[in-house]
């Protein structure tokens, strides 16, 4: 048995959860269940951010104690990720004491790398990060997300000495010590780490009062990234606890928009602590409206928690994590999720259960021993985190379970009375069945866990409702 830690970006929690954060939570969830099957000890993590201006600024609108208001919205998500059917071994939050303590001694552990100097230039305050010159000038002055122009800022901030470590990350990432995937991102982070900065990991602390306080400096406090970033290491109870049995990271999922901060000011972050980098990095893309980025301003946002209300769990994490590519941008219309409901995920595997449970049953086929293995392709494509590939390269072969069943007629066997044909026929089946549902448990762990019920725990009996109701 191997130790496997896997991670999810923590949320930044000033508004309710996403379609982002659900892609996040669910391709981790998929990796860990992945890794329990192989028989691996698993530990994955998730936590919530709650530093930094724009939670402060909204606690103070809503004139609520910024704790307070935290607190709630930290709860919020981790309602959510129990939705999802999502489970996870810990929990971190910025907030708390502990991860407050470790990471006041993680800057003393990067304190070389660290020096004090004036910065003038601009800022975004939706982003809460510093915009260098060329990007300012690449987007004309105004933040593409937001859709407000930067302010220019004056202010005397500690800095992260990322020069003191391109090298050794370059060489890193060219070498797959530490693999981003999919591929075409680690091009991207390789051009931008040629250009990256020194990071400011401070901000007065008459700009910012909600975070940690820097040591040995009353006048400032810790900014986002160093404090955020470190979540990952002090949930484990880094640095008074020896980490070296879950870390490095097996995988690490971020979206594609906080890729650049994982692959380069953290794993600056974990050399200058002497610590080994992750494994690797897996982005994931955007989740689409109508070819449109979601956004409140346009209408367009698509609430996952209405989606599993309506639908249910199994429903919302075939789609989006079949359906959508687990690298890349992918489109949502509400004409693509009831296609993908009614069409596959009812008539293909759902009818199927139904089809083959009612004949076994009322024939009184007993279901034979299936030994479940870990086909290679599967496997393959599993390793290498292509998983709604691997989802689709199942699914092919529920497919073909069906094509069986209608070429094989075996009511047409009943018929005839042909008695032991139709045991053999109805047999097979199931245990095709079986093999498939060991290898979707990871994908739908709510639905695979139902037809196992069904079919390997004695006598079958067919259940009483369609696993997924046509809508």
């Amino acid at each position: 048995m191997t130790q496997k830690y896997i991670t999810t970006a923590i949320p930044y929690v000033n508004g309710v959860p996403h379609i982002g954060h659900a892609m996040d939570y669910c391709l981790a969830d998929v990796c860990a269940r992945y890794y329990k099957l192989l028989g691996d000890e698993v530990k994955m993590q998730a936590g919530a951010d709650e530093h930094g201006g724009k939670i402060f600024q909204k606690a103070k609108e809503l004139g609520v104690p910024v704790q307070e208001y935290v607190d709630a919205n930290a709860r919020k998500f981790q309602d959510f990720i129990s939705k999802l059917d999502v489970s996870y071994s810990d929990y971190v939050r910025t907030s708390d004491a502990a991860h407050q303590k470790r990471v006041q001694e993680i800057w003393l552990k990067l304190k070389d790398h660290i020096y004090l100097e004036k910065y003038e230039g601009w800022y975004c305050t939706g982003c809460e990060r510093f915009i260098t010159q060329k990007e300012y000038d690449e987007n004309n002055g105004v933040c593409p997300d937001h859709q407000k122009p930067y302010e220019k800022l004056k202010e005397e901030n500690y800095y992260f000495k990322i020069s003191d470590f391109k090298e050794k990350i370059r060489n890193a990432i060219i070498n797959d010590e530490m693999r981003i995937l999919p591929e075409f991102r680690k091009k991207e982070i390789l051009k931008l780490l040629e250009d990256s900065p020194d990071v400011s990991i401070s901000r007065p602390k008459s700009q910012l009062t909600w975070g940690v306080p820097v040591p040995d400096d009353d006048n400032q406090t810790m900014y986002v990234w160093l404090d955020a970033l470190s979540n990952y290491i002090t949930v484990l109870g880094y640095p008074e606890t020896d980490i070296s049995v879950w870390w490095p990271a097996a995988a690490q999922f971020v979206g594609k928009d906080i890729l650049r901060f994982h692959a380069i000011i953290w794993p600056a972050m974990l050399l200058g602590l002497g610590l080994p980098l992750p494994k690797n990095i897996v982005s994931h893309g955007m989740v689409l409206a109508d070819g449109q980025k979601m956004s409140k301003s346009i209408g367009n946002v698509v609430d996952p928690v209405e989606l599993i209300d309506r639908y249910g769990v199994d429903a919302f994490r075939y789609f989006f994590l079949k359906h959508v590519d687990t690298f890349a941008d992918a489109d949502f219309t509400w004409e693509k999720f009831n296609n993908a409901y009614n069409n596959e995920l009812a008539n293909d595997f759902g009818n199927l259960v139904q089809r083959l449970s009612v004949m076994m049953s009322k024939n009184k086929v007993k279901m034979i021993s299936v030994t479940t293995e870990m086909p290679t392709e599967y496997k393959k494509l599993m390793d290498e985190f292509r998983f709604s590939d691997a989802f689709a390269w199942v699914w092919e072969k529920v497919q073909k379970i069906n094509k069986r069943i209608d070429d094989e007629k075996p009511w047409m066997l009943a018929k005839n009375g042909e008695v032991d044909k139709l045991s053999d026929c109805l047999q097979s089946l199931a245990a095709d069945l079986v093999e498939c549902n060991f290898l979707l448990s990871p994908f739908l762990p709510g639905a695979t866990k139902k037809v196992d019920q069904i079919f390997t725990s004695g006598e079958i009996t067919s259940p009483a409702q369609p696993l997924f109701p046509k809508q």
